[in-house]
């Protein structure tokens, strides 16, 4: 049988070392040159950003950038656009927080969805990222030639 004394020790112990742990990694976190990622799209004569989530599905998208690609409506919310192949889905989070202006990757077909008025999260999308600035942009209709870049 385990005294009561030898249980708060043990308790206490590992207590402080996790937050011993947790505050160590903290700065080095901070020292690692992490930086938040953007994305500029342009299509005719929008332009806009994105800040991106720090994801693996994210990470994975970028290292296709730059790309060239057609983005066109999609529903009454959103426009999509194709990506020339799939992306690593390790970035799936459930999350209940879905809002305008939300970029997402749509599992289903493999496209990037950029959603401009609400949606509802059904376990089928990985967000990328938030619009920088107004909607606007993203709720001219058609269909048009699409760039993407990785700002520095």
């Amino acid at each position: 049988m385990v005294s009561a004394h030898t249980f708060l020790t043990t308790r206490r112990g590992f207590i402080a070392g996790a937050t011993a742990t947790l505050l160590a990694t903290r700065p080095a976190l901070a020292q690692s040159g992490a930086k938040q990622m953007r994305i500029r799209c342009t299509f005719s004569d929008q332009e806009f950003t994105y800040l991106l989530n720090d994801n693996a599905t994210t990470h994975d998208f970028v290292s296709m950038l730059s790309l060239d690609l057609t983005i066109s409506d999609f529903s009454t919310n959103e426009k999509i656009a194709y990506l020339p192949r799939r992306l690593d889905e390790g970035g799936l989070v459930n999350y209940s927080d879905e809002a305008p202006g939300d970029l997402c990757y749509f599992r289903g077909w493999g496209n990037l969805a950029f959603f401009y008025d609400t949606y509802e999260y059904r376990g089928d999308l990985i967000r990328l990222g938030k619009i920088e600035g107004p909607l606007d942009p993203l709720q001219v209709k058609g269909e048009f030639p699409l760039h993407i870049e990785l700002l520095a």
